[in-house]
């Protein structure tokens, strides 16, 4: 009975501890979601290269008074992707962020070259 306790508590604390561990690590500094672009920007430097995306675009039909159709696309959701390198031995982190909050984490391969990643 006390084994089944341990395990319990142990799975209890691994849980409650394991929330962070997918973020993003800058040297000493922890990124996580909801942080800002300033927080990553002072946290992890400047990025490597960043990019602008849609998710969901939407496109509309309508006709103007001569009877032109005129199709228009409008952008559901605006992200941003930021890019960091992080060397020869380690990866290239994507930090996806959503009306300017970060919103995912992910890996897109391994590093190349310098890492552009503070302390690392």
């Amino acid at each position: 009975m006390k084994a089944i306790k341990i395990v319990l508590v142990s799975f209890v604390i691994l849980f409650f501890f394991s929330t962070n561990g997918f973020a993003f690590r800058c040297g000493t500094g922890l990124v996580t979601s909801g942080d800002t672009k300033t927080q990553v920007t002072v946290t992890c430097g400047k990025p490597t290269s960043k990019e602008k995306a849609c998710e969901g675009r939407q496109t509309s039909t309508r006709t103007d008074k001569n009877g032109k159709i005129i199709k228009s696309k409008k952008c559901a959701n605006k992200i941003d992707i930021w890019y960091y390198n992080c060397g020869d031995n380690d990866y290239i982190y994507a930090l996806t962020f959503e009306n300017g909050k970060l919103t995912k984490e992910s890996n897109e391969g391994r590093g190349k070259g310098k890492s552009d990643c503070l302390g690392k």
